[in-house]
């Protein structure tokens, strides 16, 4: 017997990518532009590190991490948000075996399913990172997926949902830098969605893996928003991860900060079903969280791949210049078509916006958000990315009737 809890949740983005893409031969030797994994060097200093404590692997390691650990997050936290030490790092940050599970696991540990006697709403961007429906599932509340549109620079808001959905709301995600369309919510906006949290009586996980991937200006952090308006620290968690900062996906290492009494809950959580970052990873972690070298060479080399995917596709209908992240977001009219077709004639993988999205009958006339749309990652060397962005290009053109 199985849950039928999990039952509208359809198949993962990247099955169901497959079986798109293996009935059809493709086009030209594979140019993988489907998947956020980065591809850049790692930092020496992990291994490094991982060979010098790695004969604690026979020790099991704490669920809030070590004091070195805590102490690098929370000075790194205070530094990159000018926090002004108001964050304490050994009672309001804890260590995750990657962000996905703690994004899961915050909800379950601190949002009822029911509120004021009536089923309890999730509010959640759409697109979006699809572990956001999974938690809403979970608890048995209601998703309330919505969208993020050219019309409202690719943030949604939620102030503008009816107060019947935000009074019945517990919890609530949000993504900035955005995936995939790279836009970037700034200091007021963040303020502002967490006043709401405060308003309706919430709490908001803020969503920050490509912080430190951006062209020019740093994106804001929603701690300091908050703190600005006021905002109760228990209403609002951040989580952030070195799997894109780090190009460490494989670490699993990742932290959510927010307040003492809200991160208190998640551990007491984790003890029970979370499983600890290994005593060799916390070292790791702790220098890459104190070393900001080989994060600045790594947004250096993201930054050349924006400029390339300028000079190639900017201009060009359905290309929008990502502000942060590592994704271009494309609209080509047939999301799934477009991919298909990139396929067959030149053997780019890119990932259909529609599997990252859903429709929501409150908004659009029902509609897919990223239907029209494909996504492409960055990830690449430039080598790598050049030739999958220019037959992007030309698909554009096609699209547009522009004669190439």
């Amino acid at each position: 017997m199985t849950t039928r809890r999990f039952s509208d949740l359809p198949e993962y983005a990247f099955p169901r990518l497959r079986a798109l893409l293996d009935r059809h031969e493709p086009g030209g030797n594979e140019i993988a532009m489907s998947i956020g994994e980065p591809q850049h060097a790692l930092p020496s200093l992990l291994g490094e590190t991982l060979a010098k404590y790695g004969h604690l692997y026979n020790k099991y390691p704490p669920i809030d991490g070590t004091p070195g650990w805590r102490e690098a997050v929370g000075a790194w936290l205070d530094k990159r948000y000018d926090l002004k030490g108001a964050l304490d790092p050994h009672t309001q940050v804890l260590p995750l075996n990657g962000s996905r599970e703690g994004l899961f696991s915050a909800a379950l540990a601190l949002a009822p399913g029911e509120k004021n006697g009536k089923q309890a709403t999730f509010l959640l961007p759409n697109p979006f990172y699809q572990v956001y429906a999974a938690a809403a599932l979970a608890i048995g509340a209601e998703p309330v997926f919505v969208p993020a549109t050219p019309e409202n620079g690719w943030l949604p808001d939620f102030s503008a949902l009816p107060v019947d959905v935000l009074e019945r709301a517990t919890f609530a995600y949000y993504c900035s830098p955005t995936n995939p369309q790279g836009a970037v919510a700034d200091t007021e906006f963040l303020g502002r969605l967490a006043a709401l949290a405060e308003t309706y009586d919430f709490i908001i996980a803020f969503d920050e893996p490509y912080s430190e991937i951006y062209r020019d200006t740093p994106p804001p952090g929603a701690l300091a928003a908050a703190a600005a308006k006021g905002v109760n620290p228990d209403r609002v968690l951040v989580f952030n991860t070195l799997s894109k900062r780090s190009n460490a996906a494989g670490l699993r290492s990742a932290f959510v900060a927010g307040g003492a009494n809200s991160i208190a809950a998640i551990k007491r959580l984790r003890a029970y079903s979370g499983s600890p970052n290994p005593i060799p990873a916390l070292y790791a972690a702790e220098a890459l969280w104190r070393d900001e070298g080989h994060v600045i060479e790594n947004r250096r080399l993201y930054q050349e791949k924006f400029a390339l995917a300028d000079d190639i596709l900017g201009g060009l209908p359905g290309y929008i210049a990502p502000e942060a992240g590592f994704f271009l977001w494309l609209d080509v009219g047939d999301g799934e078509a477009g991919v298909v077709k990139l396929w067959k004639e030149a053997g780019v993988k890119c990932l259909p916006g529609a599997y990252l999205g859903r429709g929501d009958a409150r908004f659009n006339n029902g509609e897919n958000p990223g239907a029209r749309y494909m996504r492409a990652a960055l990830v690449e060397s430039p080598e790598i990315i050049k030739p999958g962005l220019e037959a992007i290009a030309r698909l554009l053109k096609e699209n547009a009737g522009v004669e190439t």
